[in-house]
């Protein structure tokens, strides 16, 4: 969101939600919620009707700049490198250029030889599908549609499944979703999944008991 409001703090005229969806490898849909939290916020953001619309904010206006600490940096820079093989992947490459861009000098030394110190057995690479996608699938509760390799190999469905959240188990990370075609809660390792289609259809929303039960067969803990 701060890039958001530099960008357009710093734009000479408004920018349509279509360029900054572009801009940021997000939906318009993305942008358009991210614009609305900040205007409920107070940044004074304008939208401009017409063919060459879009938004604008007040040139004078930014947000309040990150002052962390070494240890501080440090965290953040560890926790974005970890999800470097997750659906926030490029996400987290994006976020870690911004905090490294407003570290001090005097701190990029010591935070730089912590981090080579660090290291990170991965699983096996991802296959090429659409898992960045999951998120906004979360966010928005479409209905995804699944192309999915069983754990011997071999078996292959096709799902319909409704997007529900992400765990990170072990050295994996799992799209957890209500399978239509189980009737039921599923786990579906990212390595798995073959092909990956959000879908227009928005589903209503389930109770949050019936996930809260499903995962309380393992000792988990949200991140928020």
């Amino acid at each position: 969101m701060y890039a958001l409001v530099d960008l357009l703090r710093g734009s000479r005229r408004p920018l349509s939600a279509a360029r900054l969806s572009e801009e940021f490898e997000v939906s318009k849909r993305t942008i358009e919620r991210d614009i609305q939290s900040l205007q409920l916020a107070g940044v004074p953001i304008y939208a401009h009707h017409g063919v060459s619309g879009g938004y604008s904010i007040l040139r004078e206006h930014s947000l309040p700049p990150l002052n962390l600490t070494v240890p501080e940096s440090l965290a953040v820079l560890a926790g974005l490198g970890l999800l470097e093989t997750s659906p926030y992947g490029a996400a987290a490459r994006r976020a870690r250029a911004k905090v490294l861009a407003i570290s001090r000098e005097d701190q990029l030394a010591p935070v730089d030889d912590a981090l080579a110190s660090m290291f990170v057995i991965d699983a096996e690479p991802q296959p090429d599908v659409a898992v960045s996608l999951i998120p906004e699938a979360i966010a928005a509760r479409r209905v995804v549609r699944l192309d999915y390799v069983a754990a011997d190999g071999e078996t292959r469905t096709t799902r319909d499944v409704e997007a529900m959240g992400l765990l990170r188990g072990g050295d994996a990370w799992v799209f957890v979703a209500w399978c239509r075609l189980r009737d039921g809660i599923r786990g579906f390792h990212l390595d798995r999944i073959r092909h990956l289609e959000i879908t227009d259809e928005v589903f209503p929303e389930r109770d949050p008991a019936l996930l809260d039960a499903d995962l309380s067969r393992w000792r988990t803990r949200r991140l928020g």
